[in-house]
């Protein structure tokens, strides 16, 4: 069964589209979605990471949801093992297995079969230290001075991440990204959609989908998620919402002052998600706002490379 991949920017309409394809599929094969939202991973972030309820699921399996609490750390290379093992129990099954979602390098780990660089706990402990001396904005700064492509895939806010991008420079005196795959035949065939739309209506589709998020009980989710740890957690604090409420929190603000900044780091988002998929000539495009987005993506999966 050949897979079919949904990705690109946050808030393009990824997960309505994969529904939307299993119900057109559903009356001559089964259809299992596969999630590459590494946010979506964590128990109890429901809200913030649009995370489709379990009634809204139309009774299509969902993997590599809720698989960790908000205390542990996510990691690209164990996101890597398990979804690939959900993607080929899928297939073996007779099932379609649909990934969806815009976590860059989880995409990139799982279709691309990321080979990851070996880690020096001494050299780690290093850069951790140095990022509690300086800052994680600083030591953003000094990581786009040794590597450039690096700095501007993650997020200044990121620090686990700038300290492993600058553990592997040091370790193999390449650039991160030299560690990444290089870009051929996709694993398993997989058939790559990108989904985006126009600037101007995708800014307002996030516009709205965070006013929703804040209406729907964000707030009091991160305050229910603060009680479980959340702050404890390396990855799952720094998410976009959960990290500017707790910031907002902190600060003696109700939490609906992180709103504004929500929205800023959202769009942020979206531009470096762009440019990361967009440098993949594999994925075929398609206009979150056509009548015909299905029948080009079915076409598009249906066609044997």
């Amino acid at each position: 069964m050949r897979p079919l991949a949904i990705i690109g920017p946050t808030g393009t309409g990824k997960s309505d589209l994969a529904l939307r394809l299993a119900d057109r599929l559903s009356g001559e094969i089964g259809v299992e979605i596969v999630n590459a939202d590494a946010m979506q991973l964590y128990r109890g972030m429901d809200i913030g990471t649009a995370k489709l309820p379990y009634d809204q699921r139309r009774g299509i399996p969902h993997h590599q949801l809720d698989v960790l609490e908000v205390t542990e750390t996510a990691s690209v290379a164990r996101y890597q093992s398990e979804a690939a093992a959900d993607v080929e129990a899928i297939a073996a099954r007779g099932a379609v297995p649909i990934v969806v979602g815009g976590s860059m390098m989880y995409v990139q780990s799982l279709l691309d079969e990321w080979a990851f660089p070996a880690t020096d706990p001494v050299v780690r402990a290093q850069w951790e230290q140095r990022l509690a001396e300086i800052g994680v904005g600083a030591l953003h700064r000094e990581l786009n001075k040794v590597d450039p492509d690096a700095a501007a895939s993650i997020l200044p806010t990121d620090g686990r991440r700038i300290v492993r991008a600058l553990e592997v420079v040091q370790l193999t005196g390449r650039p991160f990204a030299a560690s990444a795959p290089r870009i051929g035949a996709p694993r398993w065939d997989t058939a790559i959609i990108g989904l985006d739309r126009d600037t101007a209506v995708l800014d307002e589709r996030l516009a709205q989908r965070i006013e929703s998020m804040f209406a729907g009980g964000l707030v009091a989710e991160v305050r229910e998620l603060a009680g479980r740890g959340l702050r404890d957690g390396v990855t799952a604090s720094r998410a976009l919402g959960y990290a500017q409420v707790l910031a907002d929190l902190d600060s003696g603000g109700d939490g609906t002052g992180a709103v504004e900044p929500t929205f800023i780091g959202t769009r942020r988002y979206v531009r470096r998600q762009r440019s990361w998929f967009r440098r993949d000539h594999r994925v075929h495009w398609l206009d979150g706002e056509s009548p015909d987005t299905e029948q080009d993506a079915l076409r598009v999966w249906r066609h044997v490379s």
